[in-house]
């Protein structure tokens, strides 16, 4: 068959006619730029041995991350949101609209200004790689715990007790737990630990007993130590309590539980569980533990942790473990010593140590009471639902004075866990007198109180009239609000959980934010959420939809700059992290939702996509 493409017209002369010939100008000149393109394109090639210097010097691994939404929170107040950042290497290069990030790039390029190639050959120069979050989505820096336990999350995930509601239903837990696992089923002599019970969400609300684990049979005679969701009592088996045998009448700064016969009843308060036996420390079950906590925290968006009790073995698995290996996010640990004697010299300082430079060891973690869900915590007066204690101090004033003035004039950074009102006067009062030398720059110390959780309204003032930083975790707010007033009564509750008050008191505006994970959950939108709602996960509190004391609420970017900026100030790293800012680490994390902007109960249905550290994505996908 024939073509059945239509055939033009010829001409007298036989040739083949058309709206403008070949020689028409227009034509000569089209031909003309493709001739050229043409020859150019055959030199290039014929002689590409001796033209490799006409061949752009890309960054191939630079790329931009845009929003065309704007929604890429900096937390850097000189430009709060942009469309693009760059990232170069470990580092943000840039940040702004894309066409001038682009412009910026494309100059700083080899031979940029000097050799500009026509069409069709443009798309030799350098071109950055662009990838756009989808509209919905928005970019913040990437988020920091500002109080949390590594280790201590992956020793709770391995028998978690956290949602047990009575006795029976722990003794349930830890009957399938024995059965799953024929090593220990096999064995009355292994340990059996988990952590998490809270005898405040059982009915009646008291303390279990020894005995309690003697009734299954498949527990009783075994040796068994669960740690309360505080890490403040332990409860143990009539096993545990042989072994410890004997036991002190009184513990200094801790409590034995016992029964009105005076027989301990296997529960142990603060200082108290030091008397109880546990297994040693083991570099296996580190690694194990510690790669379940990094990779539940990158799956939330966690990019840096400070663990807030890191004993010497601890410290060092995390040296050694970095000097073998990059560390999958940033760890700032405070070290710990169990002694009354100043142990500086017994761990470490490293600064931004190991392979990516993911270590520091530069502060350490005091103690002076314990926690107000196991009545422990250092009260001015007596509990209001419990008048025969006022709580519980660990250590003598005048021991702990001394040991601060100790390592502040050593150069470390001093973190003290004060719970009650009576505990962070004692601090506070210890750290005006150290500063009140004018050898002791604030700003050099930059000195912490961990939690901050109950002060009278004059000592909030003082603490930032100090400078001393408040490290809180707003979910405790919103875990102890159903039973917190009970214990405090009408007055003092005004100065617990004060955020609000906190962050105004500050005069650098600084409020580090952190969970305690594992004693609250792991994920940060927990803590976002219950600074600007004070509401709980169902959406209630004792006050009803609008939030416990809604006063004391965060707004959203001050949550923000909480678990961002102001976490890298308490820890020394404003100049490096926290912020989406030129010249910083590029750790940031990408959502799939506006938490700044969605409904409040939408903040909580945010999910991670993306877990950015160094420029390198950690978890999910750009």
């Amino acid at each position: 068959m024939g073509s059945s493409q239509p055939t033009k017209p010829a001409n007298a002369s036989g040739q083949s006619t058309s709206a403008t010939s070949i020689n028409s100008p227009q034509n000569r000149s089209c031909w003309a730029r493709s001739s050229w393109s043409l020859a150019l394109l055959a030199a290039l090639g014929a002689t590409a041995a001796t033209v490799t210097w006409l061949k752009p010097v890309t960054h191939s691994s630079d790329y931009a991350v845009c929003s065309a939404n704007r929604t890429i929170y900096t937390v850097d107040p000189g430009l709060p949101n942009v469309q693009c950042i760059v990232v170069h290497d470990t580092l943000i290069s840039d940040i702004g609209d894309l066409e001038d990030i682009t412009l910026r790039w494309r100059s700083e390029m080899p031979l940029a200004g000097v050799i500009h190639l026509p069409w069709p050959f443009d798309f030799l120069e350098p071109s950055l790689k662009v990838l756009n979050i989808q509209p919905n989505s928005i970019v913040v820096p990437g988020l920091t715990d500002a109080h949390a336990h590594m280790l201590h999350y992956g020793f709770k995930m391995n028998l978690n007790l956290e949602d047990c509601t009575s006795v029976d239903d722990v003794l349930n837990h830890l009957k399938a737990y024995v059965i799953s696992h024929p090593d220990i089923l096999g064995d009355p002599t292994r340990w059996i630990e988990g952590m998490g019970w809270d005898q405040n969400r059982w009915p009646g609300a008291q303390y279990p007993h020894a005995d309690d684990f003697d009734r299954e049979p498949l527990l009783r005679g075994r040796r068994i130590s669960l740690a309360r969701i505080d890490a403040h009592a332990s409860w143990v088996s009539n096993r545990v309590l042989q072994l410890a045998a004997p036991l002190p009448e009184n513990v200094d700064g801790g409590l034995i539980i016992r029964d009105k016969h005076g027989k301990p009843t296997g529960i142990f308060v603060d200082n108290a569980m030091d008397l109880v036996p546990s297994q040693s420390f083991s570099e296996a079950r580190a690694i194990e533990y510690f790669t379940r906590a990094a990779s539940d925290a990158l799956a939330v968006g966690l990019t840096s942790v400070h663990d807030a009790f890191s004993v010497p073995e601890e410290i060092q698995f995390y040296k050694k473990l970095s000097e073998t290996q990059k560390l999958p996010l940033r760890l700032y640990l405070m070290g710990n010593v169990n002694s009354e004697d100043y142990w500086g010299t017994q761990i470490p300082r490293l600064i931004q140590h190991g392979f990516g430079e993911r270590l520091t060891v530069r502060s350490v973690k005091l103690f002076l009471d314990g926690a107000l869900g196991s009545s422990g915590a250092a009260l001015l007066e007596p509990y209001s639902d419990d008048p025969s204690t006022s709580g519980i101090m660990r250590v003598r004033p005048e021991v702990l004075a001394k040991l601060v003035r100790e390592f502040l004039t050593d150069g470390w950074q001093v973190n003290i866990h004060c719970i009650g009102d009576r505990a962070n006067q004692v601090v506070l009062d210890i750290y005006e007198d150290i500063l009140a030398n004018a050898s002791f720059c604030i700003d050099a110390l930059r000195p912490r109180i961990e939690h901050a959780q109950i002060l009278t309204l004059d000592d909030i003032k003082r603490t930032g009239k100090l400078g001393v930083i408040p490290s809180v975790q707003p979910t405790h707010a919103t875990s102890d609000m159903w039973y917190a007033e009970d214990r405090l009564g009408p007055k003092r509750i005004l100065g617990a959980y004060a955020y609000r008050a906190l962050l105004n008191a500050s005069p650098n505006r600084v409020l580090p934010l952190g969970s305690d994970f594992p004693v609250e959950g792991i994920n940060p939108l927990l803590g976002f959420y219950a600074a600007v709602s004070r509401l709980s996960v169902k959406g209630d509190s004792p006050h009803g939809s609008g939030g416990w004391y809604p006063s004391e609420r965060l707004t959203r970017a001050e949550a923000l700059k909480g678990m961002t900026l102001d976490a890298a100030y308490a820890s020394f790293s404003e100049d490096i992290l926290g912020s989406l800012s030129i010249g910083k680490k590029a750790d940031f994390v990408v959502l799939d939702r506006d938490i700044m902007t969605v409904p409040m109960d939408d903040i909580l249905g945010a999910k991670v996509t993306a877990t950015v550290i160094d420029g390198e994505v950690e978890y999910g996908n750009l």
